[in-house]
């Protein structure tokens, strides 16, 4: 049976700054000591293979803990932030026209066919992470280290607790009850129970002991 230990990226310039931030958003200092400090949690586990969202924020984390793991990192869209607007990034957060771009999504965000511009929606996301774990399920390896981003993270955990049933309802609300911090590990290992096919459980959400 397979295990995911699913990462967060540590702080990054966008988590604490005025800006938008896209693709090439970096580590702050912070960010950068919190993947250190992260990377020593897994002297000890054993990691067959490493994947991370290319995005800069995920990369040089999943680069820090590699720098000990030694296991080579395959960066896969499939990880990637959900996507915003493009038109949005670099701007400050609150920017008049993000402000009302971002109320225009919110307003629609249980209308599967509806765009701003080059966003992801709900829909899209959630068919991202039903590809995720397929590719996941399809590999040969068996203890999966994934870096990733906040968002993605909490459709992951709904993904995991509804299934292909999942609505944007349901996904609302976990999102808001669903913490994830920066450079936090969860656990998610597949279990199978008689005949049934083999499924995917939360053994640990969140976890930042490492930090503390």
């Amino acid at each position: 049976m397979k295990k995911i230990y699913l990462v967060r990226h540590g702080e990054s310039e966008g988590n604490i700054g005025d800006l938008r931030q896209g693709a090439v958003t970096p580590l702050s200092e912070s960010g950068e000591a919190q993947a250190r400090i992260l990377t020593r949690r897994f002297e000890n586990i054993n990691i067959d293979k490493i994947i991370s969202s290319p995005q800069v924020r995920a990369k040089h984390t999943a680069e820090t803990i590699d720098s000990l793991l030694n296991k080579g990192i395959e960066f896969s869209e499939l990880l990637i932030e959900r996507k915003r607007p493009s038109s949005l990034v670099g701007k400050p957060k609150k920017d008049p026209d993000v402000l009302l771009v971002d109320n225009q999504i919110k307003e629609h965000f249980h209308d599967s066919e509806w765009h701003h511009s080059d966003e992801e929606n709900f829909k899209d996301l959630k068919n991202r992470v039903i590809d995720l774990f397929e590719y996941v399920e399809g590999l040969p390896e068996e203890n999966i280290l994934l870096v990733t981003h906040g968002v993605l993270m909490r459709m992951i955990a709904t993904y995991i607790v509804m299934g292909k049933k999942l609505t944007s309802y349901d996904y609302w609300d976990f999102f808001v009850a669903l913490e994830v911090d920066n450079a936090s590990i969860s656990v998610l290992k597949q279990s199978k129970f008689g005949d049934e096919e083999p499924r995917w459980n939360i053994v640990t959400w969140n976890d930042t002991g490492h930090l503390e």
